[in-house]
């Protein structure tokens, strides 16, 4: 049994059980879910354990590392530059940063940081977490980084290097630290929980990660003859410690913790971004339309941002992939989101955030307790629960002027008091409901 907290709409109560059937997934830790429809608020669920040395349970305001599900968020940073006429993403990034022209990248455009396209994922300067924490190291390493492919002849993530290529951009345009934007442009406007560098005051908020092992020893021992075929080749490049996989992923010796106050405290804009799901889900929803009068970017900045810009096999995460102009694509195979619209970014350990411009629907799931691949069936579960739901229910759009309101009937309220829903009072008690085992 576990205690299940917060609200759901009417027509979303199955979202409830879905959401206690994920944490049967999730059993040493807590997690949280939002989702919202046409800019209006429709799931906002939590429960679990935010910190198990202490038994500090999961609350209403608990928020959450969401490692590379932050990407979004950086990229919609650098799409808000552009849209003000700030920044030209088919302009040189040496046109801003000068640095960055070093070895032949004097042509690279700051488009191809945003599509994993810059040939950049890798360093060959050593890096600490300190080096990380400090910013300018990691800054310099990058310009003074010879690509490890021509740029723009193929993509491979770029894990870590994304955020600092990217950030790097922001504050040279902007004259702010990529975190110090997000909270004045996007987040103090729609009242987010939502930090690239947490704030001393929040810090007691935060849950605390329960991260797996990482057994370099073991994947190097794997029998690859063994593994059928289209997992093979993955395998074989985590296996291989001198792989762009590898290298990639642990850019930093030793690698991030991101429980160390002093990592949440930096900007790190490839992994540590800090939000409740609620925020996330409600910054998606301000992404693909207005929500309390606030809209993050246009349609022609959101059509042009979530077009396809390369897809094929990743150079680094060796599977297929769609890429916009920063924003993760659905692929047949993988992060489908059950909506060929759809666009987000998911998190190492299962963190996911979404929006579907067809459908209106906004996502935000976020949780302490990290499982090995993207492909996790926590998020799944709800997925599939918040997207039944908003299918079954009738379409209810936005007036045309686009400001939603809280007290507009249909779908619960913002982060105050929740109200009445079409007249029907909301449940706001927590319920047990029981759990079971599944993947």
């Amino acid at each position: 049994m576990s205690e299940v907290s917060g609200d759901t709409a009417p027509g979303f109560e199955a979202v409830r059980e879905a959401f206690a059937a994920s944490q049967a997934l999730n059993p040493q830790g807590g997690a949280a879910v939002s989702a919202y429809l046409h800019g209006r608020k429709v799931v906002d669920l939590w429960g679990g354990i935010a910190d198990p040395e202490d038994g500090r349970p999961w609350e209403r305001d608990t928020v959450q590392v969401v490692y590379s599900t932050t990407k979004a968020v950086t990229a919609a940073c650098a799409h808000l530059l552009a849209q003000r006429g700030e920044l030209d993403l088919d302009a040189p990034v040496a046109e801003y940063w000068p640095e960055f022209a070093a070895h032949g990248k004097d042509r690279v455009p700051v488009r191809w940081l945003l599509t994993h396209q810059a040939g950049l994922p890798v360093l060959d300067r050593p890096l600490t977490p300190a080096d990380a924490i400090a910013w300018e190291p990691v800054v310099a390493a990058l310009a003074a980084q010879r690509p490890a492919w021509e740029p723009g002849t193929a993509h491979g993530y770029h894990a870590h290097t994304y955020g600092w290529l990217v950030g790097e951009v922001v504050r040279r345009v902007s004259g702010r630290g990529i975190g110090r934007y997000l909270a004045d442009e996007i987040a103090a406007p729609l009242g987010l929980d939502l930090w690239i560098g947490l704030p001393e005051s929040e810090r007691h908020r935060v849950s605390r990660i329960i991260a797996p092992p990482v057994d370099l020893d073991a994947l190097a021992a794997t029998d690859l003859d063994a593994l059928p075929e289209p997992v093979r080749e993955v395998m074989a490049a985590y296996a291989d410690p001198a792989s762009l996989t590898v290298r990639s992923m642990m850019l930093f010796t030793p690698p991030l913790d991101h429980n160390d106050p002093a990592e949440q405290s930096a900007e790190m804009p490839s992994t540590n971004g800090i939000c409740t799901a609620r925020s996330l889900a409600r910054f998606y929803a301000a992404l693909i339309g207005e929500v309390d009068g606030h809209r993050v970017l246009t349609q022609e900045t959101l059509a042009a941002a979530t077009e396809e810009q390369t897809s094929g096999i990743d150079r680094v995460l060796r599977v297929p992939v769609r890429i916009g102009t920063g924003f993760g694509l659905p692929t047949p195979d993988a992060f489908s989101w059950y909506s060929p619209t759809a666009f987000g970014y998911p998190g190492y350990g299962g963190s996911l955030g979404f929006a579907d411009p067809a459908t209106g629907l906004a996502f935000g799931y976020v949780m302490n307790h990290l499982q090995d691949g993207t492909r996790d069936r926590r998020a799944a579960v709800l997925v599939d629960a918040v997207r039944s739901a908003a299918r079954r229910r009738p379409t209810r759009r936005p007036r045309r002027s686009g400001a939603v309101r809280a007290d507009q009937p249909g779908l619960v309220g913002d982060d105050h008091e929740l109200g009445a829903v079409t007249g029907v009072e909301l449940r706001q008690q927590p319920s047990d409901v029981g759990l079971h085992r599944g993947r």
